[in-house]
């Protein structure tokens, strides 16, 4: 294509800070990610943030902010804002008065992975791409399928064959190839490597490419956006392979670069993982910059069952940058907090978005947070994209008795059964 991006002044290699010439397709840069730098003093130049706010809702109003060369019309499937929504209830139950959540359920397939597959796939089809390789714990693979079809492209998708029901029959409806494997997600991943060498398959595995960030960095400036460019004191994130966290620690960069921020002050971002599945919260501990594969991995929230991630070294170095931590937190308690987010909110909270109201409750509890601190979680998907294998034991009425005295007797059930 004839490249019309005068936004994207070069790639950058993250682990040295090698310029890398923009326009070319790259994956890694000495075996890590690649990511891209903008002009901003072009940027500053041709838009402002008030001349955004005036956009059609989505990730596509930030085009200066994003490599997609600006006359390419992108491949999309309707995405709008995610609203930020006020839960007093949900945070006085953790004792975090001023808490919000992100829903990022409202998306087109359901969460998160949208944006990165959004820019991810129109990328690539700039350079003549049509044929892509996903190695998946459900999400990202639903996101690539719906993507890929309405691209009219092919997608090759791996996940563990524990992954949620709802995602595989998501990925398999869009016409994808999908492939269950007896494994992790990590298993999955040495398989699409041989799919990109035996079969040209380009690869969309987390910070594979330089794309999926960008468009995760998405949420980073629509948080902004949504509270009027003034950030929350504290971020809760729950934390795989780590590309939403490094994308909007990215977008804060830039913006208080572009001086769009009301006040220079960046929130404390907090890396959640499970206790199953831990590396990011073992090496931030033990003052490591890499991060170890953790053997074993197991949770009940597969979006942060992510052993190894190619970007730990970014993760860990927006953790410290912003003076914030990394939590593990019992898996076990998991379905809990996700009965008390959803109890308590009326959202569709997800077993990732619940670990992340448990560590914000953990946090709040230890006075790392403080009850006057403006503090957001994300909800990275919809609740109703996993499959609840729990036993609810509901009671049944007998229409041929009276009805009422078997509520009666079955009231005393619902009595906040989860706390």
């Amino acid at each position: 294509m004839t490249r019309n991006d005068p936004q994207v002044r070069c790639l950058d290699g993250a682990i040295d800070g090698t310029a890398l010439e923009k326009g070319v397709e790259r994956t890694l840069h000495a075996g890590r990610p690649i990511l891209v730098r903008y002009d901003l003093d072009w940027i500053r130049l041709h838009v402002s943030r008030d001349e955004l706010s005036r956009r059609e809702s989505g990730i596509w109003r930030y085009r200066e902010l994003l490599p997609l060369p600006l006359d390419v019309p992108p491949v999309s499937l309707g995405e709008r804002a995610t609203p930020v929504v006020p839960v007093e209830r949900l945070g006085a139950s953790i004792g975090l008065p001023r808490l919000l959540v992100k829903d990022e359920s409202r998306l087109p397939t359901g969460s998160f992975k949208d944006r990165g597959m959004a820019l991810a796939v129109n990328l690539a089809l700039g350079f003549g791409r049509r044929r892509f390789a996903v190695p998946t714990n459900g999400n990202a693979g639903g996101a690539l399928a719906a993507y890929a079809a309405a691209a009219g492209a092919e997608a090759y998708v791996f996940l563990p064959k524990d992954t949620p029901l709802p995602n595989i029959v998501e990925v398999a409806r869009a016409g994808a190839h999908a492939f269950l494997v007896d494994g992790l997600i990590s298993d999955c991943g040495a398989i699409v490597r041989q799919m990109v060498d035996e079969h040209q398959c380009f690869d969309v595995s987390t910070l594979k490419e330089p794309y999926r960030i960008e468009g995760k960095k998405t949420m980073g400036l629509e948080l902004a956006e949504e509270l009027g460019y003034e950030l929350p004191d504290v971020i809760v994130y729950p934390t795989g392979g780590g590309t939403g966290l490094i994308g909007m620690w990215k977008a804060f960069l830039e913006l208080r670069d572009l001086g769009w921020l009301r006040r220079e002050t960046l929130p404390r971002m907090v890396a959640v993982q499970s206790d199953g599945c831990a590396p990011i919260v073992r090496a931030f501990d033990s003052g490591e910059r890499f991060a170890s594969f953790w053997e074993g991995a197991y949770s009940a929230a597969a979006g942060i069952r992510v052993p190894s991630a190619l970007g730990d070294f970014l993760i860990l170095d927006a953790l410290r940058a912003s003076d914030g931590c990394a939590l593990a937190v019992p898996d076990g308690m998991i379905a809990g907090w996700q009965r008390l987010a959803c109890r308590d909110s009326g959202l569709a909270i997800c077993p990732e978005g619940a670990a992340c109201v448990g560590a914000a409750e953990e946090l709040a509890r230890s006075g790392w947070i403080r009850s006057s601190e403006r503090v957001v979680v994300f909800n990275t998907a919809s609740a109703h994209k996993y499959d609840h294998r729990e036993a609810l034991d509901l009671p049944v009425i007998d229409p041929k008795l009276p009805a009422l005295p078997q509520i009666e007797r079955a009231r005393e059930r619902f009595q906040d059964p989860w706390r």
